[in-house]
């Protein structure tokens, strides 16, 4: 059982910048691929970002990439998702989320099911 905490989230103006943690209970966070999801009410949850356990590669929707960086730090079980030059459509809840298969393809890594733990959300919210 892996418990997740994110922290990090508000308000931010369109075209600045915020940054996500995900605070992990285990002390193997580097045997986890984890990722960012985003979702807005009534919708389905996306990925944002993902970064698999063994190589480090990272995985991001087309809509971030350039703009957003995740990035783990296993001495401290925490992983982070760097936001820039952040847009209005960037708003939603944002999720991490950790599993231990392995991340082998896209299709895989963008797949919710494929993550059993996953923290409570914290809101972003981008003003125009």
């Amino acid at each position: 059982q892996v418990v997740l905490v994110e922290s990090g989230g508000g308000l931010a103006q369109a075209g600045g910048s915020l940054r996500l943690s995900c605070a992990a209970s285990t002390r193997t966070l580097g045997i986890y691929a984890m990722a960012w999801f985003r979702q807005d009410p009534g919708k389905e949850r996306d990925l944002v970002a993902a970064l698999t356990r063994n190589d480090g590669h990272a995985y991001y929707a087309d809509s971030v990439k350039g703009r957003f960086t995740i990035s783990r730090d296993n001495a401290n079980n925490t992983v982070h998702l760097q936001m820039n030059d952040l847009k209005p459509e960037d708003a939603a809840v944002y999720y991490c989320a950790a599993t231990s298969a392995i991340l082998r393809t896209a299709m895989v890594a963008f797949d919710p099911s494929r993550y059993p733990y996953w923290g409570q959300g914290t809101q972003v919210t981008v003003a125009s």
